[in-house]
């Protein structure tokens, strides 16, 4: 993944509450193991209506979801955030979200912002005017800048994600030389894996 510092991008507004996984992607897509390959399949029963936003030509190219509240309940999938990013989303803004969408999406390079019911109020109402609005996520100053500016937090762990374009191995990885350090001055009578087990096991 890409590190992301800031991102500006249009908006798109999903006027909906309590949007759980399954309505991000219904089950009968989540059969691959890959992580791309979804687009078609985000918001998928929805899309079935042509005046859903996402079918609105004025709406296309945005990178910015704004949602209602607990966006993202429901099951564990993470297709769910995999659809999200294969359509093209960055980030998704809403008052609430379900916890473990908000723990999966900086591993997958989305940012979840979560802003206060009348921030996201006015985002939405600024957003329906003007289908070009530009805003901007700035995970440095930890700030959303469009009508206003609005601060936001993000758990330390997750930022690191998004500012480094990790994913959990890439993090682990990046502590390679500590990791290293830690298993030279391991006491050697402590149960081990090293590579004459992995050989006589092969």
């Amino acid at each position: 993944m890409q590190p992301l510092i800031e991102h500006t991008g249009t908006t798109m507004v999903l006027a909906r509450s309590d949007v759980d996984t399954d309505q991000i992607i219904p089950a009968d897509y989540c059969r691959k193991v890959t992580r791309t390959g979804y687009a078609d399949a985000l918001f998928a029963r929805w899309r079935a209506d042509p005046g859903f936003v996402l079918n609105d030509p004025e709406r296309a190219g945005a990178t910015v979801l704004v949602a209602g509240r607990d966006f993202g309940t429901g099951s564990s999938r993470e297709h769910a955030v995999w659809a999200l990013r294969d359509w093209g989303f960055v980030a998704v803004i809403a008052s609430s979200f379900g916890d473990i969408f908000r723990g999966n999406a900086p591993k997958n390079g989305l940012v979840p912002v979560m802003l206060p019911e009348d921030a996201v109020g006015v985002l939405a109402a600024a957003s329906t005017a003007n289908p070009r609005l530009r805003i901007t996520i700035d995970l440095e100053r930890m700030e959303v800048r469009g009508p206003s500016r609005w601060p936001f937090e993000l758990e330390p762990r997750a930022r690191e994600l998004l500012l480094n374009g990790f994913d959990d191995v890439d993090l682990t990885l990046s502590h390679e030389a500590g990791i290293s350090a830690y298993e030279g001055d391991r006491p050697r009578r402590l149960p081990a894996i090293g590579p004459a087990f992995l050989e006589a096991d092969a």
